[in-house]
């Protein structure tokens, strides 16, 4: 077996994290295959990961790639794609894994019942085959070939930049740390975010 394939382990270890196995996670794990295969896993900084959505599959790319928010290697800028870019500072490589449009279960009702789930609407017998359908989704999903999954494709943004370590400010107002970098400054007094919006609403 490859080096870079996902183990049955790995993904009760995105399971465990996540909370949950539903498709969205499980499109995350093989988002995150190709990226291991492709780059590697990042022991630090090394890699940088940029996902275009902030869905379930993001915990998959933490879990597996060692890009992850804390660590400021992992950056969302949701623009509600399913999509994710990966960058190696060492050599520059870098790709976007892109989730093709997917047609699986779509004449099972699948979708009629996931909006009924979001509304709260589905009644016992439909609860189950909801489930029922997940599962076989999540299923088809870690055994379809990569190629039916996503489209492979070149970067659209540079290499953002290493995760900034600013010293704190205290703000006039509420008194709390924060970033220098994040502060804003209004009538001469240094305020955080939430503190300069409620005193500049119109801005």
């Amino acid at each position: 077996m490859d080096s870079w394939k996902i183990t049955p382990e790995q993904v009760e270890k995105c399971i465990d994290f996540h909370g949950h196995w539903c498709p969205g996670l499980a499109i995350g794990i093989r988002a995150a295959e190709i990226a291991l295969r492709e780059l590697g896993r990042s022991s630090d900084e090394e890699i940088v990961a940029v996902a275009e959505t902030d869905f379930c599959g993001v915990d998959a790319i933490q879990v597996l790639t060692g890009c992850t928010m804390g660590k400021g290697n992992l950056l969302v800028r949701n623009l509600g794609k399913v999509a994710f870019s990966f960058y190696r500072r060492s050599d520059g490589k870098c790709l976007r894994i892109v989730s093709r449009p997917d047609e699986r279960n779509s004449g099972s009702g699948y979708r009629e019942l996931q909006h009924k789930s979001n509304e709260g609407l589905l009644s016992e017998e439909e609860e189950g085959h909801f489930q029922d359908l997940r599962n076989q989704r999540c299923r088809l999903i870690l055994h379809a070939d990569l190629d039916s999954l996503f489209d492979v494709k070149e970067v659209q943004q540079l290499l953002p930049d290493f995760a900034p370590m600013g010293r704190s400010v205290i703000c006039d107002e509420c008194g709390e740390k924060v970033m220098e970098t994040k502060a804003r400054l209004s009538g001469g007094r240094i305020l955080c975010r939430p503190c300069f919006e409620r005193e500049n609403p119109r801005i």
